[in-house]
């Protein structure tokens, strides 16, 4: 399937990684393989995508670059730009077919865009159609990742778009994960649009139980209570 053999990292990844575009053309053009798979199958695009490096991410791309590779985590170089949050980067990968919503047991290219905490990246991916209900064993959806990461922006966006505020992963909501925080604002957000704050997690415990006692948070939720 040309994803070229195994080697430790090769001068494509190194020129790719760190944003080498001369270099990189150079190589390219004597015949070099942009498809050469580290050992844990990560590829130059791959390498180019975790950097944000838009120009190399192109080149590699215009000479052949599987834009759905996979490596050793199933990660393709979509995933990798949204994590980076660069959103030149994941407009090129889009531009040639990269699937936006790979079938990954972890992370789907939106939990990483809301990881990373652009929310650019993060309407870019749902205007292009990325599942919002996506589920992660360990994460639960993209709204729990943002929640976690406090990424209010992020947080926004999937609401806005119509996300679902009370989805649950063990029974814990997005809500349980901005009480853990104490973040005030990610709160009044969550219950504005519909957060349940009687939601029990699965030790039967709502979100104001993990707010600090007399915090700010805390009394955002009794009132709401």
């Amino acid at each position: 399937h040309g994803l070229g053999f195994w080697t430790d990292r090769s001068a494509v990844h190194e020129a790719a990684a760190q944003g080498r575009a001369a270099e990189l053309q150079q190589l390219i053009k004597n015949g070099a393989m942009v498809n050469i798979v580290a050992v844990d199958s990560i590829t130059p695009l791959h390498e180019a995508c975790i950097q944000g490096q838009t120009q190399c991410v192109q080149l590699l791309l215009e000479a052949g670059a599987h834009v759905d590779a996979r490596n050793i985590d199933g990660s393709t170089p979509l995933c990798d730009a949204c994590a980076a949050g660069n959103v030149e980067c994941v407009k090129l990968l889009l531009g040639y077919g990269a699937t936006v919503n790979p079938p990954l047991f972890t992370f789907s290219p939106l939990h990483e865009a809301c990881m990373g905490g652009n929310p650019e990246c993060v309407r870019l991916m749902i205007a292009e159609g990325a599942r919002m209900e996506a589920h992660d064993c360990h994460f639960g959806t993209p709204l729990h990742v943002a929640c976690a990461r406090q990424h209010l922006d992020c947080a926004k966006v999937l609401l806005n778009a119509g996300a679902n505020v009370n989805a649950a992963k063990i029974h814990e909501t997005a809500l349980h994960h901005a009480a853990k925080a104490n973040n005030l604002e990610m709160i009044e957000l969550l219950v504005e649009f519909g957060g349940n704050v009687f939601a029990r997690d699965n030790l039967g415990k709502k979100p104001i139980h993990y707010t600090s006692s007399g915090s700010a948070a805390a009394v955002c939720l009794k009132y709401y209570e």
